[in-house]
């Protein structure tokens, strides 16, 4: 692995690490605001903890493309310093974000709550991306899919972050109406772009681990790709669910948004078929954390289900079973696909056998905290639904007392998932370390070689 591409993923787990322990914060921060007001207020905290978990997401998905872009193709022109102003750009800019966060600089609109200017830098940095991505990607016409949901990915995320910035232009917002609808729109759309990103990694994993290409050059799996290309086009319109709109579109929205988690399980059920047992254990690892990811999928697809009928949705909206989906699709599905992925690229099962055994112990404990998570999160949002529309309470403190006791074991849980995270992404810091070390190994014996050969 490339320096470039270590710095890429020891980054990611940083952010991944933040996203944690700032989300762990402002947990307590939510619940106990009187003494968290007087250090870091929930207002800071919450921006702070969204932009982390999005910048890890988007900056691990990156990071396994660029990783895995040169073995599809090798005989492709290389662009390292296009590639090195991406990473340094990309990964500076965020630095500023959140060092304008800890000075209580914001601005921006939901998902972006820094200063609007800092979008420039990073408006550059991926364009940088897409240089490095299509020098390689036009070298190849008979493209794996994970190759076409990669493309669709990194165009996708171009065009959503433009049209999450279009508030600049005055006509946006001189209707309210106008700008919330283009916001939860791009917003909605967004998260399918990335999808595309994350999804096209999990397949390349796939792919590798059980040696059958077929995977990603079926018919079935390209007629798959075209229903996740019209998820990623139309999903958003659950996210304009209670602004003025016909309501032939929230219907047809909802219905192509399942087709998405029938995607990734239709894939990942493929992949396991045809797993040979050796493979699977030699690559035990990235493949739990796949196998998670579909169980999670699985989870996410019944409570979306549930979500998606207006009648249910009428009470869940604004409760924590949204960000119960929220969690249960970043922490679940997105964060497991890119620690196999990570797994894969830091040889992971590589590690001394005490090591990988420490890791399998805090994969299931990560999973049991994780399931404490969100189902406190959806009993919260039961309960706040019920007592807000169901008994009619008016009063926020009196419909939150009972609430606040659920959310208490969310908070528990929130700890236990957080401390048992960190083994994990210790372990990978770790391997990341050794590969480090093995290519600095490598060049110096290259180096040294022909002086050795020579006669004394």
């Amino acid at each position: 692995m490339r320096p470039l591409h270590r710095l890429l993923v020891g980054f990611s787990l940083a952010l991944l690490t933040l996203t944690l322990l700032v989300g762990t914060i402002s947990a307590f921060a939510f619940l106990f605001p009187e003494a968290s007001n007087r250090s870091i207020p929930f207002y800071m905290l919450r921006p702070m903890h969204v932009s982390a978990a999005l910048f890890w997401i988007i900056t691990g998905a990156v990071s396994g493309i660029l990783i895995y872009l040169p073995k599809v193709y090798p005989f492709a022109q290389p662009s390292p310093r296009v590639e090195r102003s991406f990473v340094l750009l990309w990964l500076s800019t965020i630095g500023v974000i959140f060092t304008a966060y800890a000075f209580k600089k914001f601005g921006g609109r939901e998902y972006w709550a820094f200063p609007p200017w800092l979008g420039i830098p990073l408006l550059v940095a991926w364009v940088c991306l897409l240089v490095v991505y299509f020098r390689a990607w036009r070298s190849r016409s008979d493209s794996p899919l994970y190759v076409w949901m990669w493309t669709t990915g990194v165009v996708a995320f171009l065009a959503t972050f433009l049209e999450q910035n279009l508030y600049h232009i005055p006509w946006f917002r001189m209707s309210f109406l106008r700008e919330l609808t283009v916001q939860w729109k791009s917003n909605g759309a967004m998260v399918g772009a990335w999808n595309q990103m994350i999804y096209g990694t999990a397949l390349f994993l796939m792919v590798r681990i059980s040696g059958d290409e077929k995977l990603a050059k079926s018919r079935s799996a390209f007629f798959f790709y075209f229903l996740g290309l019209t998820n990623l086009m139309f999903n958003w319109g659950h996210h304009i669910y209670n602004l003025p709109t016909n309501h032939w579109i929230r219907h047809i929205a909802y219905a192509i948004t399942m087709t998405e988690w029938i995607l990734l399980v239709n894939i990942i059920r493929g992949f396991r078929a045809k797993l040979a047992s050796d493979r699977k254990y030699h690559y035990q690892l990235p493949y739990r954390f796949l196998a998670a990811s579909e169980y999670w999928v699985l989870a996410n697809l019944v409570l979306a289900l549930f979500m998606s009928i207006p009648a249910i949705n009428r009470y869940t909206h604004g409760t924590h079973i949204t960000v119960a989906h929220a969690m249960g699709a970043t922490i679940g599905i997105n964060t497991m696909i890119l620690l196999a992925s990570f797994g894969y690229a830091l040889k992971i099962d590589r590690l001394g056998s005490a090591l990988r055994k420490n890791i399998a112990k805090y994969f299931v404990l990560v999973q049991v905290f994780l399931v404490i998570f969100w189902l406190a999160l959806i009993s919260a949002g039961v309960l706040k639904a019920w007592r807000e529309t169901v008994l009619g309470m008016n009063s926020f403190d009196e419909i939150m007392r009972p609430v606040r006791v659920v959310l208490y074991l969310f908070a528990i849980a929130g700890v236990g998932l957080f401390f048992s995270m960190l083994p994990i992404i210790r372990a990978y810091w770790l391997a990341l370390k050794q590969l480090g070390q093995g290519a600095k190994n490598v060049s110096h014996n290259t180096i040294q070689q022909p002086m050795e050969e020579q006669p004394n």
